[in-house]
């Protein structure tokens, strides 16, 4: 067992299963281990019991994700860093599994399964677990959201040509969901804070995280051998933490543009890279990679990049 501590940073705003989230890492971890419960701009109703491996960071108004993962990690003692949403279940020795195969420069995505949080357990759904994620292409985005954005995508067709094989238990997927992800401290540091600029308070995490990883010269990684429980809120239970439609919308916005231009300076690679070392890769356009200027657009020719791609 490793010696190594992992801070669990767990963000929450008016979270109704943040006490049982808690309490499942504290019960499931086998290492030395340490949670950070962020509470949004909120208390929760009961208070969260004392505990000794728990730490609670405050903010005293609501202040959105990012800036609660930044106060988090910044009081953080872990040598690993994992962050998790406030309603997910974990697998037994869920860090040590972690721990055991994360390079300095990986982020480390357990296998995810629904979370059925009245009973606390996995929600039999008669579907396979949830292993790979794609970047969506905003031209993709534009028909289907009608707004020029990029997200991960469950990427179904890579799940199923590579099930059941022994080969792909740890393996390469080039996006992720961002409800739960791993890595060292050292990767957390490079990578700095979760930016306000342009992304707003929330959207976007996993792609600022993600991107920065692949693009730096890291690698975005899936692990089988381990797995967690994640709740889908739905109109059962609504987000936790509310949302400004207008800030959201302009931060997927701002993410599209940013990294579709290649405007991060730290990179190694151009997205384009990592869009090839997938290829092909759904919903984007078979010419992409001949012809990338042409779905990249500017200001001036967003609007007639709409048009074309709704036609």
């Amino acid at each position: 067992m490793s010696d190594k501590l992992l801070s669990v940073l767990i963000p929450s705003r008016t979270e109704r299963f943040l006490a049982q989230t808690v309490n499942d890492v504290l019960a499931k971890a086998s290492g030395p281990v340490e949670v950070i419960a962020i509470l949004d701009g909120y208390w929760p109703d009961p208070p969260l019991p004392d505990r000794k491996n728990l730490r609670i960071v405050h903010l005293g108004r609501a202040r959105g994700m990012r800036a609660g993962l930044n106060a988090a990690a910044a009081v953080a003692h872990g040598d690993y860093i994992m962050k998790v949403d406030a309603h997910c279940l974990f697998a037994e020795g869920f860090d040590e599994v972690l721990k055991a195969d994360c390079a300095d420069d990986w982020i480390v995505i357990p296998r995810r399964y629904s979370l059925d949080a009245e009973n606390w357990k996995i929600l039999e759904t008669g579907k396979s677990p949830v292993d790979y994620h794609y970047l969506s292409c905003p031209i993709w985005s534009i028909r289907e959201r009608d707004d020029y954005s990029m997200h991960g995508i469950e990427w179904r067709e890579r799940a199923r040509e590579r099930k059941d094989n022994p080969q792909y238990d740890l393996d390469e997927t080039p996006s992720f969901q961002g409800s739960c992800y791993f890595m060292t401290r050292r990767h957390l540091d490079r990578l700095g804070p979760l930016q306000e600029e342009g992304y707003g308070t929330f959207a976007q995490e996993p792609q600022e995280r993600g991107n920065k990883t692949w693009l730096g010269g890291g690698r975005v990684m899936v692990n089988k051998k381990t797995s967690y429980a994640h709740l889908y809120k739905g109109k059962q239970y609504g987000r936790m933490y509310t949302q400004d439609k207008p800030e959201i919308a302009a931060g997927h916005e701002w993410s599209a543009h940013y990294w579709m231009q290649n405007q991060w300076p730290a990179r190694a690679h151009d997205l384009e890279w990592l869009i090839d070392r997938f290829w092909p890769v759904p919903d984007w356009p078979a010419d992409i990679l001949e012809n990338w200027k042409k779905y990249v657009p500017d200001d001036a020719n967003l609007d007639e990049l709409k048009a074309a791609a709704l036609r």
